[in-house]
């Protein structure tokens, strides 16, 4: 990016950023495997999409000039309660901005709000072959831990899952629980903008 591109991360907003979100999204659906869903969300369903992540965890947004270009959240891994200090985590960067630096920006934001929610792991599924991908897992220090072998249908063939995992913290015995974001959101800044 040029010395003059403006670039922002900053906690998505389901009204103002559903539609540019859903376009980007729509690349990774309708163009490639990445994703295993075989139609695109609408604005409307991209938006109540946010508002469902947002009352737990984070979902951010990338801007270049003013403009999305990409995004990443974080999903529960599985909703029983022994599994409420892991996360699913997903990035989606738009055509034209990747290779950039935006995937790792959004990530290096994300991980920065988990740890301060009390997240102690978080997992990734990357269909391959994406080396794109896991590249990127592998800069935010994320390790392979197995693959699902021919799990997902897309375009006409099978594809293999890789999955990556990083341990956020390391608690000794029962660790606090997580704090939903909209509280941690609320709770008072240190100095270096850490949640007191």
């Amino acid at each position: 990016m040029s010395a003059a591109t403006s670039l922002a991360v900053r906690l998505a907003e389901p009204e103002r950023d559903a539609a540019a979100v859903a376009a980007v999204y729509r690349t990774a659906v309708e163009g490639s495997h990445i994703s295993f869903e075989e139609h695109a969300p609408s604005p409307s369903e991209m938006a109540e999409r946010m508002r469902s992540v947002l009352v737990r965890a984070p979902w951010l947004v990338a801007e270049v000039d003013g403009a999305v270009s990409g995004f990443a959240y974080a999903g529960p891994h599985h909703e029983r309660a022994g599994y409420r200090w892991s996360v699913d985590i997903s990035v989606y960067v738009a055509e034209g901005h990747r290779g950039k630096g935006i995937g790792r920006m959004l990530y290096d934001a994300l991980l920065s709000y988990l740890r301060r929610q009390g997240i102690v792991n978080a997992y990734a599924g990357i269909a391959l072959p994406n080396s794109a991908s896991i590249a990127l897992h592998e800069s935010i220090g994320m390790h392979p831990i197995g693959v699902y072998e021919r799990v997902g249908f897309k375009f006409g063939r099978w594809h293999d899952v890789a999955w990556y995992g990083l341990r956020l913290a390391e608690p000794e015995g029962l660790p606090p629980e997580p704090i939903p974001l909209p509280d941690l959101l609320a709770l008072p800044m240190d100095a270096a903008g850490r949640s007191a």
